[in-house]
């Protein structure tokens, strides 16, 4: 159901991410792009043309205090979200903040409680959750249509320029390809299969230290398992598929390829209208709605699944011995 009231949107950190959520919030009527901030002026006032916003702050601190914003999209990278996440939220802002949620699940739970505490919204935005494709997975999942989901395949994969300062690759903020990218095929099989009793994994370092590329291997009762992969040394189709008792299902991460559905040898294409934007319009509009009943978090993505996530990455960087310097 659409958002029945106008909301003020604040974006905080104007790299691409932030980018690409603002064309999306331009979707949706009831999103008014209100503030936008980033560690120098110049920068946001710069995003601010370029994406319509109404101002622009040189200062975090100084866009927080700003009494029109109702919510505010946290952009920066991960490393920097739970500082960013509790300043918001000691200023009474509902906070929708990217993935990772953080670094570690200590630093989600300090979010959780401060949020809590100032009884105030947050949820992590991780758009794959409300996506139109992915909902439809959810609603095969439960229907038992093709009985038991027994196996998950899921991985992302690109192949970047090597940069020792980049965030993909810098340790110290928490780079690599696990929270970056490797995250989504952990959701996806936390989503579906849920938490796994036994985890492996074989892992390939960059010149840095982080992960390069990461294999990982789920068990779970009654023999179901989970094959997730990242990596940034390779390009993939970048694909998920649930293998059940009567069949499988396949879907892509590029929005204008079909779910394919197999049922005994008989494959079907459903075309699913995942709307003209990226796909973040939809976690947007989903927070909103939170907001016209007055909720603190989201009852699709709560934040209970959130900490199960991050301790689930955690115990997938103790296997494969990632540290991150100052964060550990």
């Amino acid at each position: 159901m659409p958002s029945t009231n106008t909301y003020n949107w604040a974006i905080l950190g104007c790299g691409k991410i932030a980018k690409k959520f603002s064309s999306d919030l331009q979707l949706l009527d009831k999103a008014v792009l209100y503030a936008c901030a980033a560690r120098s002026f110049e920068k946001a006032q710069k995003f601010s043309k370029e994406q319509g916003f109404q101002k622009a702050y040189g200062s975090y601190e100084e866009m927080v205090k700003d009494p029109e914003i109702d919510i505010v999209y946290i952009a920066t990278p991960h490393s920097h979200h739970k500082e960013h996440a509790l300043l918001c939220l000691k200023h009474h802002k509902a906070v929708l903040c990217e993935k990772a949620f953080a670094i570690n699940a200590k630093e989600v739970q300090q979010m959780i409680a401060t949020a809590k505490k100032h009884n105030t919204f947050l949820m992590e935005a991780f758009w794959t959750r409300f996506n139109p494709t992915f909902q439809k997975v959810l609603e095969i999942i439960a229907s038992k249509k093709l009985g038991e989901l027994i196996c998950v395949k899921s991985d992302f994969m690109f192949h970047p320029p090597f940069d020792p300062k980049s965030r993909l690759f810098d340790l110290s903020i928490g780079g690599g390809s696990l929270l970056d990218i490797g995250i989504y095929p952990v959701f996806t099989a936390l989503m579906t299969l849920g938490i796994p009793e036994k985890i492996s994994c074989d892992v390939t370092y960059s010149p840095t230290g982080s992960d390069e590329s990461l294999r990982m291997w789920f068990q779970y009762p009654g023999h179901k398992t989970a094959v997730l992969a990242s990596s940034f040394a390779c390009e993939s189709l970048n694909e998920s598929e649930f293998s059940f008792e009567k069949g499988s299902v396949r879907i892509s991460r590029e929005n204008e390829r079909p779910l394919v559905l197999n049922k005994k040898g008989q494959l079907e294409e459903i075309f699913i209208d995942n709307g003209n934007g990226i796909g973040y319009q939809f976690e947007a509009a989903h927070v909103m709605e939170c907001l016209d009943k007055e909720l603190k978090e989201s009852p699709d993505l709560p934040l209970s699944f959130s900490l199960e996530l991050i301790q689930l990455l955690d115990r997938i960087r103790t296997k494969a011995k990632i540290v991150y310097p100052n964060h550990d």
